[in-house]
């Protein structure tokens, strides 16, 4: 009797402790869904990240619920390879996918996915509009079936996305930059994200009663380019309102390699006809406002798409039993170092937004018919105030989510990878920030690293600086993010062998951060780097 009563007593010990330490039994034995919203070359330019301008109330409104991590990182700047790299949690030297043109099953090693992960736990796996970049990138099939449990659906009207329908003001179409349109008059009466949108509710929908937990991935087209965008949300961001980056000149001491030429935005009928001299430009200042204003414009766009979903999720009663996790897959150069568009190791071009919601944790369990995310109209006028959610300053990483994603919904942790795990399926090269969602930490991290690489050709700058072919990288920029300082190394790099050779150095780049936030003054040949070199070796 003596015994079974110190028993009792130790389980109901060990239960308290559990809820002090910020658990509850009941969160973590049973399953929850997962909503994963991914939108294409979004920097944090959203409210919950203080930024002044942005208007993102439906986003503002999750980071409120949510942990919301202040300094998250893209592995490399680019759609393609970004993509594979978090969905697999594998680093681009890992996946040996630089460029859209190859498929890391094949090319690299036969890597587990996220969702895929989910998939052998039971999960039914679900893909809306750009998850994984299409192409050879992803098998022509967004990795079909090895990832999604059914075909993954792509808005029908997204095949008019590079096509002349941008009207100009003389009625005349063309394939423009700066595109917003009215949406009844565009082919299908409609545009991909607005579909997207749909479809995911029409998912949400259809799963609220299964018995079979979900992993929904919905993937915006948007802020990506062409800013083709609903013309009414260009009136919440009056040109006389803008203003240009505050750091709009190539800083002096940039090397030649680190500079991207922006070739994609050239391509543009309407930045085609500024008659632009390469690869500085620069683009007159009135075109610049004009860009920014269409950049601010397409993410209160997005902010609207999450909005719908995020009600969804209260009107099919499943808010309380998902998480909820919003990035993108990289960032976007609005004119800052005299650059546009992303292709660099800049801040600017891989700091991303990273927010995760999971009821009972990160915010208490929603009360009976109490709605956790209503739809906010920003076309109201009313600027939403919301809490800031948990902040997390602490480095982190895109390739974390696989890892703490499965955590947080009670899946077998991941091992983290040997130094060379091409022939190991399931493995992690990131860290699981579980803990840090559960318990925001009390004291900044000071030692967590976040890791960005960059491809270029050649030294000097080409047609093809932006997005080189994998036969045609000779340099890679291997870059360190610290909570003081970015540390960047462009070195040699074999492309049969994916490589680099970390003693032939033929540029570097060094921002101390508390003095120069925006990276502007290069300070490399001021330190002895000996240190820092075996960092640098991921």
């Amino acid at each position: 009797m003596n015994i079974m009563l110190v028993t009792t007593w130790m389980w109901l010990f060990l239960l308290i402790l559990h809820v002090l330490e910020g658990g509850v039994f009941a969160v973590d034995s049973k399953q929850f869904n997962i909503l994963y919203v991914i939108a294409d070359d979004l920097r944090p330019t959203l409210g919950c990240y203080s930024d002044p301008v942005v208007k993102s109330p439906n986003i503002d409104q999750l980071a409120s619920v949510s942990t919301v991590f202040h300094n998250a990182y893209a592995q490399q700047a680019v759609c393609g390879p970004s993509r594979v790299s978090f969905l697999t949690s594998r680093r681009p030297d890992t996946t040996k996918l630089y460029d859209f043109n190859s498929y890391w099953r094949v090319h690299a090693g036969n890597y587990t996915t996220l969702p895929q992960y989910f998939k052998s736990n039971g999960y039914t796996t679900l893909s809306v509009g750009k998850v994984f970049h299409p192409g050879i990138a992803s098998n022509h099939s967004d990795d079909y079936p090895y990832s999604w449990s059914v075909p993954p659906y792509h808005p029908p009207s997204f095949k008019y996305e590079k096509r002349k329908v941008c009207k100009d003001k003389d009625g005349t179409l063309h394939s423009n930059l700066l595109c917003a349109v009215d949406v009844s008059e565009m082919p299908l009466g409609t545009l991909p994200d607005i579909e997207n949108t749909a479809e995911a509710i029409r998912l949400l929908e259809s799963m609220k009663d299964s018995h079979h937990p979900f992993f929904l991935a919905v993937g915006f087209y948007k802020p990506h380019i062409p800013f083709r965008i609903p013309r009414e949300y260009l009136k919440l961001y009056p040109i006389e309102s803008m203003t240009l980056a505050p750091d709009p000149d190539v800083p002096k001491k940039l090397p030649n390699v680190a500079y991207n030429p922006w070739t994609d935005i050239r391509k543009r009928e309407d930045v085609q006809a500024l008659n632009l001299s390469f690869p500085y430009g620069p683009i007159p200042k009135n075109f610049q406002l004009q860009i920014r204003q269409h950049y601010f414009a397409s993410v209160s766009y997005v902010d609207a798409q999450v909005g719908s979903i995020l009600q969804a999720l209260d009107d099919f009663g499943l808010a309380k039993d998902t998480i909820v996790v919003f990035s993108s897959d990289h960032g976007w150069s609005l004119g800052e170092h005299g650059e546009w568009a992303k292709y660099s190791n800049f801040d600017v071009a891989t700091r991303v937004p990273l927010i995760v919601y999971k009821p009972g944790v990160t915010s208490p369990f929603p009360r009976p018919g109490e709605k956790t995310f209503p739809f906010i109209d920003v076309f109201q006028g009313t600027r939403e105030q919301f809490g800031k959610g948990r902040g997390v300053e602490r480095v982190v990483e895109l390739v974390d989510v696989f890892p703490t994603l499965s955590h947080l919904a009670g899946l077998s942790p991941l091992r983290h990878c040997p130094s060379s795990s091409f022939k190991i399926e399931l493995c992690t090269e990131g860290s699981n920030l579980a803990n840090l969602i559960r318990n925001p930490e009390r004291e900044l991290n000071r030692e967590a690293y976040s890791f960005s690489q960059y491809p270029r050709p050649s030294d000097s700058i080409q047609e093809n600086s932006d997005l080189p072919d994998l036969a045609d990288i000779r340099i890679m920029g291997y870059s360190i993010r610290s909570t003081d300082y970015r540390y960047t190394l462009w070195v040699g790099f074999d492309p049969v062998r994916c490589q680099p050779n970390m003693t032939d150095i033929h540029a570097g780049e060094m921002y101390l951060l508390a003095e120069d936030p925006g990276e502007d003054n290069n300070v490399f040949d001021e330190f002895d780097h000996t240190h820092f070199m075996p960092r640098v070796c991921i």
